[in-house]
């Protein structure tokens, strides 16, 4: 826990700070939303082990536009046209399959996840999301990539509330752990 705060505090946070400070608002969402639209096949897959087909298609939809009239993602013409975002993970696909989720945990570079989780983390990179399955010879460094990218990301939008928390938070961890867990709910 302290350890992993510290590394947080020494590596995540002075990078998102600096991305930040160095791209424009308009570039990070660009950003954020490219990450979204790379993510919907795996959205999409849980969305239909968890058969919500209203959901499936929303996420369908959601791709399908971003990808084309939002130029690959980077504009998320999909809200604008009324087709709500959401997120799902294999994870979430587990719980409602009826397994629980076992003890919290706080890993170093993984963060605050129960091991259902966990698991289904794996599952999503792996099994679900088709750039796996896509053989090319720069893959690991793709992954690598998208994957620092994605924490830089959502470490820089979170960074307010994740100081607030370091700050007024008389437990941490608890704090984490409860918040972590009413998020997954």
């Amino acid at each position: 826990g302290v350890r992993a705060r510290r590394r947080g505090r020494a590596v995540a946070l002075p990078v998102a700070k600096f991305y930040v400070r160095a791209v424009p608002e308009p570039a990070r969402e660009g950003v954020h939303n490219f990450i979204d639209n790379l993510n919907a096949p795996v959205v999409f897959a849980n969305d239909v082990l968890q058969r919500d087909v209203d959901r499936a298609g929303e996420t369908l939809g959601r791709f399908t536009v971003n990808s084309t009239l939002g130029i690959g993602g980077l504009i998320d013409v999909a809200s604008r046209m009324g087709i709500p975002y959401h997120d799902t993970d294999f994870g979430i696909t587990l719980g409602r399959w009826g397994l629980g989720e076992g003890p919290f945990l706080m890993l170093p570079v993984l963060g605050p996840a129960p091991p259902r989780d966990l698991v289904g983390d794996i599952v999503d990179f792996t099994v679900l999301d088709p750039s796996f399955w896509i053989s090319f010879r720069s893959q690991i460094y793709y992954q690598l990539g998208l994957g620092v990218l994605s924490t830089v990301d959502l470490r820089a939008q979170n960074i307010g509330t994740l100081e607030s928390i370091e700050r007024t938070s008389v437990d941490y961890y608890a704090t984490v752990r409860n918040l972590y867990l009413q998020s997954r709910e």
